[in-house]
């Protein structure tokens, strides 16, 4: 299928603009220039109902949080809690780039969001973001009475590596025994690190995110090649799925990571895992984010909003 209009327009912008490769460049740059490309694609956030940063304790040090709650939200009433994992490649970018995604969720799903600022690669490397991710959804669970959230009603979610850190997080969570979960939502995860899956090679070049741009996340996040094959870098490798949390996976079609996506909503659903699968035709990587940009961000902060209000009886 071809690329929509709105996505081709944007592919043939990026395309024509000549860069050095990642790896040749200094990490500050890099960091500044996907910060920038990322807010550059927004449109403004919604209004919520308030919005609080905090620092919660962490394993590799504090971790910075920052906590929405919805317009009209009744405070004697306990609200049902999602925690966001933004996109990063364990590298770049931040809450504040998903700062409006964590909004529109906020008011379209009535619930609190929780978006966390783990520590990135390459001075935290592998498995320290997972480790901070486990922290904060713990630290949710204890604390949910202060923040008025229901611990009867948390779902984690995630775009990207976010998506990857979700799915590690839900199987932790299954494997300790809790916190429970009734929701997981997983956008163009990272659910493995194989770099030889069919639409890594089709997908390459030219669509925004790349092949080589994936190699140099790795590069950056992993401590050495044996860590790759472990389930908190690969997810799908786990043996069990079943039991997991129900789940949302959306992909684009014209994504490197599109196979990882596919595969590992096939796998939880042979697990009998419930899942939604959703595949956005003619998109790339990053629609997630892009609400200024592409009309589809807005059509599947939808879908996720009426999977979370079923996740959490509020529909």
């Amino acid at each position: 299928m071809a690329l929509h209009p709105q996505v081709q327009e944007f592919c043939d912008e990026i395309n024509a603009i000549e860069v050095p490769p990642l790896a040749e460049r200094p990490l500050d740059e890099v960091r500044e220039a996907f910060n920038d490309l990322v807010m550059g694609l927004q449109a403004p956030g919604i209004d919520v109902g308030r919005v609080e940063n905090r620092d919660i304790p962490g394993p590799n040090g504090p971790i910075r949080i920052r906590l929405y709650w919805p317009k009209g939200a009744d405070p004697a009433t306990p609200l049902p809690v999602y925690v966001n994992y933004h996109g990063s490649g364990y590298v770049v970018l931040s809450i504040d780039t998903h700062d409006g995604v964590c909004r529109a969720l906020c008011e379209g799903a009535g619930c609190i969001v929780v978006g966390v600022n783990y520590c990135k690669a390459p001075e935290n490397k592998f498995p320290k973001p997972t480790d901070d991710a486990w922290a904060s959804l713990c630290w949710v669970a204890e604390n949910c009475a202060e923040i008025g959230g229901d611990p009867a009603r948390i779902a984690i979610g995630g775009d990207s590596a976010g998506g990857c850190i979700t799915a590690v997080t839900a199987q932790r969570a299954k494997a300790e025994g809790g916190p429970p979960l009734v929701f997981q939502l997983m956008v163009y995860p990272v659910t493995d690190t194989d770099e030889g899956r069919p639409s890594y090679k089709t997908f390459a070049d030219g669509y925004v995110l790349t092949a080589e741009a994936m190699t140099w996340f790795f590069n950056c996040y992993f401590n050495d090649e044996s860590e790759r094959s472990d389930v908190r870098a690969a997810p799908i490798r786990a043996d069990d799925l079943s039991g997991l949390p129900p789940a949302m996976v959306m992909t684009a079609s014209h994504d490197p990571l599109f196979d990882d996506g596919r595969e590992y909503a096939e796998r939880l659903k042979a697990a009998g895992v419930p899942t939604d699968y959703r595949n956005y035709e003619g998109h790339i990587h990053g629609f997630w984010t892009a609400t200024g940009r592409f009309d589809v961000a807005a059509e599947a902060h939808a879908a996720a909003c009426a999977a979370l209000r079923k996740a959490f009886g509020t529909s």
